[in-house]
């Protein structure tokens, strides 16, 4: 069975003239349609907008075998791993009772206390649930706890203790002899994603921070192949899904290549742990993160990943109750029974975009990992890791201010009248799903916006930009809704003039407004017959600052917002013609 037949036979070269014409018709001059349409990743990987089979890289292989592009397992579904930073065994029993396969727990004085893993653990059949420990510098004591309790329940252990260097060989090395089902040091490339790191940057990081783990377990008595088996990998899944997939599959082929390397092709199935980013988590409007979760979970399972954590959608607000909790599992719950995604292993493979993009993703993470390699590795390097992840944070960060990378509920579609959650912990203290301390700054893509919206927020009246619509209904409510959207998202409230043309009556709907600043919004045809004659108006009025909707140059008007601006800059420069101290 043909599934193209009946239709006539084209070729590439047929596409490009027909989306050629189609940009002619939209103003849009350009050479071929991928000059026009194609954009650039922050690792300098082209996502065109065409895919054939021309694309493929090349045979990935097959599911369970090397180089592992399609999973480290050739077995559907995955691990539901729940985080727990809070010693409250009843969560634990309540997670486990529906649909959480393993524990991820925090031990630490802010954190769960060593003492308390017993306690927390006490109704846990060890044998059926792995526990994955993230304990810092307790992380020998911890372990030692954990050994306690499968000693005295004489029951095996299965999870990895998160452990590193020369620490994670010692542990590794009782992990073999005695517990065999359980891994003893985390890879963890989460704090790189979170400081504003690029995907390259992470998965090069990874790949460095790997072997240096790999240099201390055979360093300390392992061979490789129990070295390889000892590692599990942690990323970062975001709500870009096909970046998240591409990721976790360029991941397994670059540590498949560094066991083929160090003589051990066979044992390079790379355990991947996935986590929905923390960055990505916005505090305002928090119901939207539940949409967020959702999409970098899909991403991270149908992307190979054997584990996937999923963040409370209130995580950046406070530590999770039951409800955000309920809502993190049967994300996956609905993800794996419901939607069927557990079903299939490596349902992207085959993909002309997925493949091409996991391949060009995997050179230029394996470039930067030999970046790092010559520096002396992921601890020498650590100033060059730090400079060039922080060149890709300015270059999000100026993306985000422009509103080219949209925070829905956020620096689009704002809600002011959102009612706020219970408060979180005191000012101060550490985010509740912050996780481990790092030497890399934590990154919130939201915060810009978030700060002005808090500060907004903390005036006894809420500052007010006027909206000076010309014009009828029909010809202004594009510009209006724009520039009302763009200020409400720094908290700014806004108040419309009404359809009209007369600017005496424009400006005295301004004088009643109580604002100093003003924003003309309307067609660029009216702007040219009423614009000027407006702003005057509004100046005789008290305007101090006035803004237009649009493009142009007329005199009376200070300056312009529209799409591609810095919002932020925008937002700011009013709060200061508001005389609201930042």
């Amino acid at each position: 069975m043909e599934l193209a037949a009946g239709f006539a036979p084209v070729s590439r070269d047929d596409w490009r003239a027909l989306a050629v014409a189609v940009l002619r018709k939209s103003g849009i001059e350009a050479d071929s349609p991928e000059e026009a349409l194609s954009t650039l990743t922050y690792d300098g990987v082209t996502v065109a907008p065409l895919y054939d089979a021309g694309d493929l890289p090349g045979d990935p292989g097959l599911p369970g075998a090397a180089p592992y592009v399609r999973g480290a397992r050739a077995v559907a579904g995955w691990d539901v791993r729940q985080r727990h930073t809070v010693a409250d065994p009843e969560a634990v029993l309540a997670d486990l009772e529906n649909g959480v396969t393993s524990l991820w727990l925090v031990v630490g004085p802010d954190a769960v206390p060593v003492g308390e893993l017993g306690t927390m653990l006490k109704d846990v059949y060890l044998d059926l649930a792995p526990v994955v420990l993230e304990a810092g510098e307790q992380a020998e004591e911890a372990a030692q706890a954990l050994f306690g309790l499968a000693a005295a329940r004489g029951t095996p252990l299965s999870g990895n203790l998160g452990a590193s260097g020369e620490l994670g060989a010692r542990l590794a090395r009782r992990c073999l002899a005695d517990f065999p089902g359980l891994r003893a040091v985390v890879a963890d490339a989460t704090p790189y994603h979170d400081a504003g790191g690029s995907d390259a940057e992470e998965l090069g990081c990874s790949m460095a921070q790997g072997v240096a783990e790999l240099r201390a377990l055979t360093g300390g008595g392992l061979s490789v192949e129990e070295a390889l088996g000892q590692i599990e990998f942690r990323y970062a899944a975001t709500a870009d899904q096909f970046a998240t997939i591409a990721k976790l599959r360029a991941a397994r082929r670059l540590w498949a290549r560094i066991a083929e390397v160090c003589g051990a092709a066979g044992y390079g199935g790379q355990a991947q742990h996935a986590v929905t980013s923390a960055a990505m988590m916005t505090a305002r409007d928090p119901w939207v993160n539940m949409l967020r979760t959702t999409l970098a979970c899909f991403a991270a399972g149908v992307g190979g990943a054997e584990a996937v954590t999923v963040r409370p959608f209130d995580a950046r607000l406070r530590p999770p109750d039951a409800f955000s909790r309920r809502i993190a599992r049967n994300t996956q719950a609905l993800l794996l029974e419901e939607s069927g995604a557990g079903r299939v292993i490596d349902p992207a493979g085959g993909s002309w975009y997925v493949e091409r993009r996991t391949a060009d993703l995997a050179e230029r993470a394996w470039d930067w990992f030999q970046e790092i390699e010559a520096a002396g590795g992921i601890t020498a390097a650590a100033g060059l890791v730090s400079e060039r992840i922080a060149a890709t944070r300015a270059r999000r960060a100026d993306d985000i201010a422009h509103r080219r990378l949209p925070i829905t509920g956020v620096s689009e579609y704002p809600d002011l009248n959102e009612k706020p959650l219970r408060p979180g912990p005191a000012s101060g203290t550490p985010a509740p799903d912050d996780g481990g301390s790092t030497a890399l700054p934590r990154v919130r893509y939201a915060e810009p916006f978030e700060e002005l919206r808090d500060l907004a927020d903390a005036q006894a009246e809420r500052p007010k930009v006027f909206l000076a619509t010309i014009g009828p209904v029909a010809v202004h409510t594009a510009r209006a809704a724009f520039a009302a959207n763009l200020f409400q998202a720094g908290g700014l409230r806004t108040e419309t003039a009404g359809p009209g043309t007369d600017p005496e009556q424009i400006a005295t709907a301004f004088a009643v407004s109580g604002t100093t600043v003003a924003c003309l919004c309307s067609s660029d045809k009216l702007y040219a017959q009423h614009a000027t004659a407006v702003a005057a108006a509004l100046r005789k009025a008290g305007a101090k600052k006035v803004w237009l909707a649009g493009k142009g140059d007329y005199d009376g008007v200070d300056a312009t917002l529209h799409a591609g601006c810095d919002a932020l800059a925008v937002l700011r420069t009013t709060f200061d013609d508001l005389e609201v101290t930042r």
